[in-house]
């Protein structure tokens, strides 16, 4: 049975009847013709004969991923951001931001490439922006690189706004465990003022494995 997590900028294949590992392809590149059996992510419905919300696949994966039964799980993707909230293994909240969260990740990525970033490299500067979304927010760095601020410095800042408002986004938890492409951040990973548990890009993934086991 083949799965799929169709993300805006990456998509998460598995083969669950081989036990294969998972894999990951840029989406622009997938075949128009392209079907699978179960999936989930923002073009999950055009490519499956079985489409899961991508909560309910994000909320499967974490009880798949995390031994504890309160738990706090943000998914960062290219697109937007969303959220779980388990208390004493029961759903007690969840969120799903795509304005404030807008193309979050595709916008670092963007900027990671444009200005050859490598954020392995940085640690997290003393202060950041006050902004609402990854799109609009990219005029505070250029605004910072008019004043004489290093464009890598001015990124760094950005990044860390959109890790603050996405920690605020989720309630600001003690402990939040990650998942999405970000998690391959270091940087954006660091900048969140609380203890990060990163789970990688793979969650919604194997909430629908979960699923998927309990329809056979």
């Amino acid at each position: 049975m083949l799965l799929a997590d169709f993300g805006t900028t990456y998509s998460k294949f598995t083969d669950s009847s081989k036990g294969s590992k998972p894999y990951i392809r840029e989406t622009k590149s997938l075949p128009r013709d392209l079907h699978v059996d179960i999936a989930t992510g923002h073009n999950g419905k055009r490519f499956s004969t079985s489409y899961i919300n991508e909560l309910t696949a994000l909320a499967k994966g974490g009880e798949s991923r995390i031994a504890t039964g309160s738990f706090t799980l943000l998914d960062c993707g290219s697109r937007d951001t969303k959220f779980i909230r388990y208390e004493n293994g029961k759903l007690a909240d969840m969120g799903w931001n795509a304005e404030c969260g807008a193309s979050m990740g595709f916008t670092i990525e963007l900027l990671e490439r444009y200005y050859d970033i490598d954020f392995t490299t940085l640690t997290p500067p003393a202060t950041c922006f006050s902004i609402t979304c990854g799109v609009l927010g990219m005029s505070h760095i250029f605004d910072e690189i008019t004043t004489g601020v290093s464009e890598t410095e001015a990124v760094a800042k950005f990044v860390k706004s959109i890790a603050i408002n996405a920690f605020r986004f989720a309630g600001e938890p003690v402990t939040l465990h990650l998942s999405g492409g970000l998690c391959d951040n270091p940087l954006f990973v660091k900048s969140f003022p609380c203890e990060v548990i990163s789970l990688g890009r793979y969650v919604l993934l194997d909430g629908i494995k979960k699923i998927a086991e309990g329809q056979t």
